[in-house]
């Protein structure tokens, strides 16, 4: 198969960029290189890519159209995977303008390539975030999810009713993916575990929001990848239909268009987090407890029946086991390109 990934040089979209080349498919990258975090960690993503003869990056914007119909063309992909976006809760509070001309700008130049390409299937990422405050546990997709707290899970939402519009005009057959809080090797330096391994080896305060009373359903990024993988062969259509006995699909009956959790369902505290972090360092964490930021939420958990019943898989990879595998990445990548 022949992909066109936005977001290559980003922590996702290298994960599944990797996978698939390994696997021996073909995969165009598309990234714009943001200094919205160290650039040298998106050239290092980069660069393991480049040892792959099948990978073939692109350097656009995605609000510039004639840039992303570039980055097609090299290949003509069978399958889009949206994932380039101005990331990041708190940022999308100081400055949401980038997150306009990145989430809906350049998602919307992506429905339009879609669109003119008229292509088998269409991946793109939503969030968690779109959940809001919700009360009610598991968060299931067919929970409303029309009260975003911050622009950045306003933006998301907007991605998800944007592309099923174009599914249903243009019958563009689409998957959205819901993350929930996805860590792991080459992570990205404004998640919490970066900060908390940096802060603890460097012997400084972690900051640790909510005075630790949330929780989070942390997700292992190669867990997350297999959920990719695995979707991008159920493409949406009446005639996969889930009928599972409790299981409420989202499949569209106005167009081939679905949302799917990827998450495994299993939220832990934040200080229990902590603790694993400290655990696997093998030194203690010096804590600073802060009130809530704004814009955060109490807690994520994910229900998983959806993914399960589409693919047979949820992710199971331990928070242990993870935290370990960023710690093994992170001691060798700062000697590199992370100091």
């Amino acid at each position: 198969m022949r992909y066109l990934i936005t977001g290559t040089a980003g922590f996702i979209g290298f994960h599944l960029a990797r996978r698939l080349l390994e696997e021996g498919h073909s995969v165009t990258g598309f990234d714009g290189m943001t200094a919205y975090y160290n650039v040298r960690l998106k050239e290092a993503r980069h660069a393991a890519l480049a040892q792959f003869p099948a990978f073939k990056p692109f350097i656009g914007m995605l609000e510039d159209e004639k840039a992303l119909a570039a980055a097609y063309d090299i290949e003509k992909p069978d399958v889009i995977v949206h994932l380039a976006a101005q990331a990041g809760v708190r940022y999308s509070l100081e400055n949401p303008r980038a997150y306009f001309d990145a989430n809906l700008s350049g998602t919307w130049n992506v429905l339009e390539l879609a669109r003119r390409a008229e292509i088998r299937h269409l991946m793109l990422a939503s969030t968690s975030s779109v959940y809001g405050a919700n009360p009610d546990i598991p968060f299931r997709e067919s929970d409303r999810t029309d009260e975003p707290l911050t622009f950045y899970a306003a933006s998301k939402k907007a991605t998800e009713v944007m592309a099923h519009s174009y599914s249903h005009l243009h019958k563009i057959p689409t998957t959205a993916f819901r993350f929930f809080t996805v860590y792991g090797p080459w992570g990205r330096p404004d998640m919490a575990l970066f900060k908390f391994v940096k802060g603890i080896l460097d012997g400084s305060e972690i900051e640790i929001y909510g005075e630790g009373r949330m929780s989070r359903d942390f997700t292992y990024v190669d867990d997350l990848v297999d959920g990719i993988v695995r979707l991008s062969a159920v493409v949406p259509a009446e005639a996969n239909r889930v009928q599972v006995p409790g299981v409420i699909d989202t499949l569209s009956h106005q167009a081939p268009f679905r949302v799917v959790n990827i998450g495994g369902g299993q939220p832990v505290g934040l200080l229990d987090f902590v603790e694993t972090v400290e655990e696997v360092l093998g030194r203690p964490a010096k804590r600073r407890m802060l009130p809530m930021q704004k814009g955060d939420v109490p807690r994520t958990y994910a229900s998983p029946d959806l993914l399960v019943a589409l693919t047979g898989y949820k992710p199971e990879t331990s928070l242990k086991d993870g935290v370990r595998a960023f710690v093994e990445w992170y001691l060798e990548a700062r000697k590199d390109f992370l100091d």
